[in-house]
């Protein structure tokens, strides 16, 4: 792969309405900040300010600077101890946790199979939804990322598909109670994925709507999307009700808006006309390696923001 989950969100790049989140508002105790909240609920994670320190302190600074949610992608691959001190970090600053991934796929196998004829694989996704639970609840976290696999070249697409609907409106069934809800990731096969089952925010509408469930959207990844698809806001506005989470990456180089060719001032100026309350998950790198690529990420965010 060009660019692996794990090597976006541990390297930190040197080089809806469904969705009601409210940035901010996890309790605890809110400490002054040194600049203006952002009105969108943008969410870094740990890499996006790597010179300021560890994850906590990258946590303080992004409040600082007036973040209102964070993402962290790996979170259930993290100690017990590390996912509370996380949500107290964020709590006594008040903000919000997005995203983390609920069951994570074996990249470099290209598994599981969600729509494959044997259903271990199905089975064992399902476990892992079942454990994402209990990390959801320390981290009070609202959505957890879903990866629905690879494609089997054994079984005809539209077999897969059925099956991967089976496999997630089960998996709604164990979510729901929890009032948490699961974000299933389009991925492009064009630049980072090839061969994943999910392709564009319209696959992900057709499957969260066979499953049926209040726990199942989708997420919309807008640097995968404009890869994949492109015609990124009416495809939002058509598949918005199953739209549960957004994440932010400008293509090419998947790094801070302005680097690329998406036009993402239209695009805040859409969601705030749409009244989106959810965290906008920043996934993706810094274009300029330490504290300059720092700054140029915040200064990108409150160009846009200001939009």
């Amino acid at each position: 792969m060009t660019l692996s989950r794990r090597n976006l969100l541990g390297a930190g790049l040197a080089a809806g309405a469904a969705a009601s989140l409210v940035p901010g508002m996890a309790g605890g105790q809110r400490r002054s900040s040194n600049a203006a909240r952002f009105s969108l609920g943008y969410a870094p994670h740990e890499g996006s300010f790597a010179s300021r320190g560890g994850r906590i302190e990258q946590i303080a600074f992004a409040a600082d600077q007036g973040f209102t949610a964070w993402e962290d992608n790996e979170a259930a691959t993290r100690s017990v101890a590390e996912q509370e001190q996380m949500a107290k970090a964020l709590a006594q600053r008040g903000m919000t946790m997005g995203v983390f991934v609920a069951s994570m796929p074996k990249w470099s196998k290209s598994r599981p199979l969600l729509g494959a004829t044997d259903g271990a694989e199905r089975e064992a996704f399902l476990a892992d939804i079942r454990a994402s639970l209990d990390v959801a609840k320390r981290l009070n976290a609202k959505r957890m990322t879903v990866v629905t696999g690879f494609m089997d070249p054994k079984v005809p697409v539209d077999i897969q598909t059925a099956r991967v609907i089976d496999v997630m409106r089960r998996a709604g069934d164990i979510v729901a109670p929890s009032g948490a809800a699961m974000v299933m990731e389009p991925l492009n096969t064009r630049t980072n994925h090839p061969g994943v089952y999910m392709q564009t925010i319209s696959q992900g509408y057709a499957v969260a709507r066979g499953a049926n469930s209040p726990a199942v959207k989708v997420l919309a990844d807008l640097y995968h999307e404009q890869i994949q698809s492109g015609n990124l806001i009416p495809t939002l506005d058509t598949c918005w009700n199953e739209i549960g989470y957004i994440q932010f990456g400008d293509n090419p180089g998947r790094n801070e808006p302005s680097t690329g060719e998406i036009n993402y001032a239209s695009i805040v100026k859409w969601l705030r006309a749409k009244r989106y309350s959810g965290v906008i998950g920043m996934e993706h790198g810094n274009s300029i390696a330490g504290r300059a690529g720092e700054d140029r990420l915040i200064a990108a965010y409150r160009e846009i923001d200001a939009a």
